[in-house]
């Protein structure tokens, strides 16, 4: 089967919620690429986590946390600087992030942090989110996805809070095409491609990545569902209903999924092995939006079978 390398940022989030009355903010452990590595992990694969942690207490959190879960920390390089913070408010179950920190701890990896011959052995390796609108890290995420063996996933988790103009939202769009030209599958929400494209849809998204060179896009639409492009082959696949409390992470654990797919099963012959693929993905994002959000909502594979039995 293999394992993956993910590589990418870890922080913590404050998520804001209500307690006696009051207005609070919840600690908890996040940052897209950590809380795929802890999907994967959670659902039997194994990964590498690379990436740069603050050197404090929060960041001490992290790094016990990763260890507790499973994922490994060949590549985590402690850096000199506090955490980062991401303050997090709802609209219903969606979340808004607002980032602290400067210089972000999570875009310190550096490229001689990255071991060649751990990526070279891996399996599948995803690079993505937000990391990599910053220096060191996006030349250590090129040098890493310029090694050949494994497939490549991609994920560019838009962050609008970190594009202040119409300039940034251009750099963003050639910096993530650079990506998509070699990636065997990118996964991003409609969220994410309203933003890079000018409002396009999730058809349109989908048929502009894959011109670039993608092989599979898979494009999450929240309670909606997610529309699946591979090849010539297109289609809208349903969420199961659930009753979501926090879809922080919920896109994340798409990803999760789909790596631990790929892992299991390597790249699909055809379309409707992707949309397998994708339907095991949304019923695990359906069972992270009904727990509190963040890296310790990923389910197990035996809480998904309780939860959803046949429709796996």
């Amino acid at each position: 089967m293999g394992y993956a390398v993910v590589l990418g940022e870890a922080l913590v989030d404050l998520l804001e919620t209500e307690r006696d009355g009051e207005l609070i903010y919840r600690q908890a452990i996040g940052g897209a690429p950590l809380n795929v590595s802890v999907g994967v992990t959670r659902l039997g694969g194994e990964v590498q986590y690379f990436g740069s942690l603050g050197n404090d207490t929060l960041g001490d959190r992290i790094a016990a946390f990763l260890r507790l879960t499973g994922v490994g920390t060949t590549g985590l390089t402690r850096v000199p600087v506090p955490t980062t913070l991401a303050v997090t408010t709802f609209e219903g179950a969606e979340p808004t992030f607002q980032f602290y920190g400067e210089p972000p701890s999570y875009a310190l990896l550096r490229p001689e942090d990255v071991d060649e011959k751990v990526v070279a052995g891996a399996a599948v390796l995803y690079a993505g989110s937000i990391s990599l609108m910053r220096e060191p890290f996006r030349a250590a995420a090129r040098k890493a996805w310029a090694v050949p063996g494994p497939l490549k996933v991609f994920d560019p988790n838009v962050r609008p809070k970190l594009l202040p103009d119409a300039a940034a939202v251009a750099e963003l769009r050639d910096l993530v095409d650079e990506f998509f030209a070699t990636a065997d599958l990118v996964k991003l929400s409609s969220a994410d491609a309203e933003v890079l494209w000018e409002g396009a849809s999730p058809a349109a998204a989908a048929e502009r990545i894959l011109k670039t060179g993608a092989k599979a896009v898979v494009v999450t639409c929240g309670s909606q569902g997610a529309y699946v492009a591979a090849g010539q082959s297109t289609v809208m696949l349903p969420a199961p209903t659930v009753d979501a409390v926090d879809a922080t992470g919920a896109g994340d654990s798409v990803m999760g999924a789909l790596v631990r797919r790929l892992l299991a099963g390597g790249v699909p012959a055809g379309p409707e092995g992707w949309q397998s693929y994708v339907r095991f993905a949304l019923a695990v994002a359906g069972l992270v939006c009904e727990r509190p959000g963040g890296a310790v909502a990923m389910p197990t594979a035996e809480e998904l079978t309780a939860r959803w039995g046949a429709l796996l």
